[in-house]
């Protein structure tokens, strides 16, 4: 920084800007030093303790060698090897995976750390949660005490196979090593060694090693996902933990070891490099502490210096790649919300040897790639030595600055209840623009930007009137009142916010708060508490800023969604609180389990009925059609159910675990259409399709029962035999205009028989012809996102809104609405949105969104939610906006004898979105409609 730039800056600044230069130069030490004590151990063998098993002496070969991946029974088999060996590893169950295998993490430190672990793991709570220490000298205190907790894991991507595989050395090296700068690591931290997908790691492993030739050894045409349901998408769960391996690692990072820095390893690095590290790219989220992204500068620091004195060119940061620090939901981006410092590395590296690109551009040094490497065939040995590098770096770093990480989660803790407990404004990009708005009507000069093109300043009144505006202020908390129509959805959302470590109370007796009067057994989320970054963020709505190439130009998009609001999205009614309040509150301890609901009115009744309202509705009838009840829909959106002396007491149970209220009653409602048991099917392909597997989630989440199918069978015929809907989930159809879908050039031979079945595609000459005959006989066809293009294949009058005057696409720089909440008007006199709003929020991903004909409900097809506003966006980024208006985003055409339904937006997205599942439940019973 020049001199005449530092001296503009404050005292205290000034006075932050010496501490980080002199902190980075503290960072060039460590390297420097790192050099001489590990970087000639990437070179010559490192020095290990005897006694302690070397993969080689494991496994027959070492981690990293050609053609060889370790899998994880073997990893499994070892690491108890070690636990044996080492007094400096504990082996932990940490819960069962999605298949029923243990997930594994090892915990590395000293011997003496390992004697007073439970004194150090409270250590690390309390400063975390910051609750009960609330003065610096004492915070201080336990900081000298505690030991730094560092998480390093591997194997989330399972076919990233490097990830798993360094884990592996990396507990070797950990618990064999005698250097001096590893024992002062081991005095100094406590190490978390996670492996994240045990399922996917066997799968891939086993996959590669199948070829017994290693020459025909590939990573390539996996049969299935590598998690039971979510594949790639393992790495989008973190703020729901839907699946269990989310589960059981937010409960260790949330709820019992609260580390200080998170390290996430992942595959592969940019064309023509060797890793991507930390820091990120702009943009990062407004709730997180200021101190997130400053430690993510000094922690890459210490990397990026580290691989330079250990000469291991070939490492980019910034916009080297996309990822940035907006999203939350990633197993590494979440932790920024609970004020702990999230590491990426993506590394290149196959066990089958590759080569580094040669890509001009990546040969100039940069600030974003200092030290650029040369194109050369690489090894995964070489990868290896990378994430040791990078592994170290950060041992290494907390060991140097044990008290300061500890310290500083404290503050961070603090400074989320203090703002908690005061009057805050968070500071959103239209807000801003906003304030520039007012400054230019306003006529002031100072408004106007420089001759060089910055910025100026506007009036200080405007400040004061528009970013403080106290309507504007953050919420002091919010209220779940149990009341409210669907509060089973509600209790689910609140088990997330728990799972991820936040405080949760619930009211005992009635109580009024802003003029409202909630009833006991309410729930209330206050923010003073340390994790409120977090809470905000599940509540309140995202602004991303408009983030283009360059002014004009086309949008940089997000590294994943824009927006994800979760109580938006589960369609929670939660009340802000802006004012300090209380109540007769008590913490909730653990996850809540669902109220017990009502079976009234028993003694004389002969039928119950019960409301659309709750999704748990949905598990009340697949209970009842399972049990062989007679379930009928009513024409005012209700269910009954005949009243059998059997049927009172199977309703009593299933009230009392689904939450959903029966009503007896004496006299019958005309016009109830019977349900029978429904028979889907859910389309999946060779591979696995991640929305599919999300779906099939869902489905079993609410006990639906179904049948997955594979492209041959569609082809084969006679749909209507088997099935009564058959559910196309985004990808399974291209979009219109993108003609069919290939086939993957796969070589059958190569493929066990168990899968052979699976592989195909969806054509228009082949598929298209059965799922017209199986509509045209009855069926229902469910399509969402990308499938709906169904309805214009089948020659039905379906228009795409999002078009120019010519019918071309509209271009990014008009219209461009990446992972974003958006509400629609929705029909709910129509069945299919029965149990919804008026209004409801859709997450929406440049999804399809239609127009229809004005005579479109003479032709059998009816609007059922759509865009009323030029200004739908409820939470993200929505360029262009405006174009949605008056668009149509989900419909229903009748198709012979048969319905088919198009949800343009994804109304199951990751499982999360539950406000819309019932768009889906009812579209399936429509289909069993005796």
């Amino acid at each position: 920084m020049p001199e005449s730039e530092s001296r503009r800056l404050p005292a205290r600044l000034r006075r932050a800007s010496l501490i980080f230069c002199l902190v980075a130069a503290g960072a060039a030490a460590i390297g420097t030093e790192s050099r001489a004590a590990a970087g000639q151990a990437a070179v010559a063998a490192p020095t290990t303790s005897s006694g302690i098993t070397s993969p080689r002496e494991q496994f027959g070969f070492a981690i990293g060698d050609d053609y060889q991946l370790a899998t994880y029974e073997q990893l499994t088999a070892y690491w108890k090897r070690l636990d044996e060996q080492s007094d400096r590893m504990s082996l932990v169950d940490i819960g069962k995976t999605a298949e029923g295998r243990p997930q594994w993490m090892a915990i590395i430190t000293s011997p003496e750390n390992h004697r007073k672990l439970e004194r150090l793991k409270t250590i690390a709570r309390r400063l975390a949660l910051a609750e009960d220490v609330s003065t610096e000298s004492e915070a201080r205190a336990l900081a000298a005490e505690g030991k730094a907790v560092v998480w390093i894991d591997g194997g989330l991507h399972a076919n990233e196979t490097l990830g798993a595989q360094q884990l592996i050395e990396t507990v070797y090296q950990l618990v064999s090593g005698t250097d001096a700068e590893l024992t002062r690591i081991l005095d100094n931290v406590v190490i978390l060694a996670v492996h994240a997908n045990p399922d996917g790691h066997d799968l891939v492993a086993n996959w590669y090693l199948r070829e017994r030739d290693p020459l025909k050894r590939s990573l390539d045409d996996l049969p299935r996902l590598y998690q039971k349901y979510a594949g790639h998408d393992n790495n989008r769960d973190s703020y729901m933990s839907a699946l269990a391996e989310s589960a059981n690692m937010n409960r260790v990072l949330y709820r019992e070891w609260y580390p200080q820095i998170m390290y996430n390893h992942h595959q592969t690095g940019p064309i023509g490099t060797v890793m991507f590290a930390p820091p990120f790219r702009d943009p990062f989220n407004y709730v997180f502490d200021p101190l997130i992204p400053t430690t993510l500068d000094l922690v890459g620091a210490a990397m990026h210096t580290r691989f330079a004195a250990e000469n291991k060119p070939g490492v980019t940061m910034r916009r080297g790649a996309n990822y940035s620090t907006w999203w939350n939901g990633g197993l590494r981006t979440t932790v920024y919300f609970h004020n702990m410092v999230g590491l990426l590395t993506e590394t290149i590296g196959n066990p089958t040897p590759i080569e580094i690109p040669f890509r001009p551009d990546r040969q100039l040094p940069s600030a974003d790639l200092p030290f650029p490497i040369a194109p050369q065939t690489w090894h995964m040995r070489q990868s290896i030595e990378y994430s040791l590098t990078a592994n170290r770096a950060v041992f290494d770093l907390a060991a140097r600055y044990r008290e300061q990480f500890l310290f500083n989660i404290w503050r961070m803790g603090r400074n989320a209840i203090e703002r908690g407990q005061r009057d805050t404004w968070t500071m959103y990009p239209r807000r801003v623009q906003k304030v520039q708005a007012a400054a230019q009507a306003s006529g002031s000069a100072s408004a106007q930007r420089s001759p060089r093109g910055a910025a100026g300043s506007a009036p200080r009144a405007l400040f004061d009137t528009v970013l403080r505006d106290p309507a504007l202020r953050d919420p002091r908390g919010y209220v779940l009142a149990a009341d409210q129509a669907d509060f089973p959805t509600a209790i689910t959302f609140v088990n997330t916010l728990i799972r991820a470590g936040v405080t949760v109370h619930r009211a005992t007796a009635p109580f009024t708060v802003q003029g409202r009067s909630y009833p006991a057994g309410s729930l209330v989320v206050k923010t003073a508490q340390a994790f409120r970054p977090h809470v905000l963020d599940m509540f309140e709505p995202q602004d991303h800023p408009d983030d283009f190439q360059y002014p004009g130009g086309p949008p940089i998009p997000p590294y994943d969604s824009a927006g994800w609001t979760l109580a938006f999205q589960m369609g929670v009614q939660a009340d802000r609180i802006l004012d300090a309040f209380d109540g007769p509150f008590e913490r909730v301890p653990d996850e809540l389990g669902i109220p017990p609901g009502r079976v009234t009115g028993a003694a004389s009744a002969n039928a119950f009925v019960f409301t659309h309202q709750s999704n748990q509705a949905f598990r009340a009838i697949n209970r009842l059609l399972k049990a062989g009840e007679r379930v009928e829909w009513l024409p005012d959106g209700r269910f009954r159910v005949a009243g059998t002396r059997a049927t009172k007491a199977r309703l009593t149970e299933i009230a009392a675990s689904t939450g959903v209220n029966f009503e007896g009653v004496t006299e019958a409602t005309p016009g109830g259409q019977a349900l029978g048991p429904v028979r889907i099917a859910l389309w999946d392909r060779y591979g696995g399709s991640m929305p599919s597997g999300w779906l099939r989630l869902v489905l079993e989440q609410f006990e639906f029962p179904y049948e997955v199918v594979y492209p041959p069978q569609l082809d084969a015929g006679q749909l209507r035999s088997k099935y009564d809907v058959i559910i196309l989930p985004d990808g399974a159809i291209p979009e219109a205009g993108a003609g069919a879908f290939a086939a993957r050039a796969l070589r059958s031979e190569n493929i066990p028989d168990e899968y052979r079945a699976r592989i195909g595609a969806y054509s228009e000459a082949t598929t298209l012809p059965q799922l017209r005959a199986f509509l045209e006989a009855g069926g229902t066809v469910l399509t969402i996102g990308s499938s709906t293009a169904l309805g214009q294949q089948l020659g039905l009058p379906v228009g795409n809104k999002l078009v120019d005057a010519k019918g071309a696409p509209l271009a990014a720089e008009q219209f461009y609405v990446p992972g974003s909440i958006l509400r629609v008007k929705v029909d709910t006199t129509q069945p299919l949105a029965q149990g919804l709003r008026a209004e409801t929020d859709v997450y929406f991903d440049n999804s399809p969104v239609f127009t229809l004909p004005a005579d479109a409900k003479s032709k059998g097809i009816t609007p059922v939610a759509w865009f009323d506003s030029p200004a739908p966006l409820r939470s993200g980024w929505a360029w262009g906006q405006a174009q949605l208006d008056g668009g149509v985003a989900i419909a229903e055409a009748k198709v012979g004898q048969g319905r088919l339904v198009l949800f343009g937006p994804e109304i199951t997205f990751r499982a999360q979105p539950h406000g819309t599942f019932k768009f889906l439940f009812n579209g399936i019973y429509r289909s069993s409609v005796r």
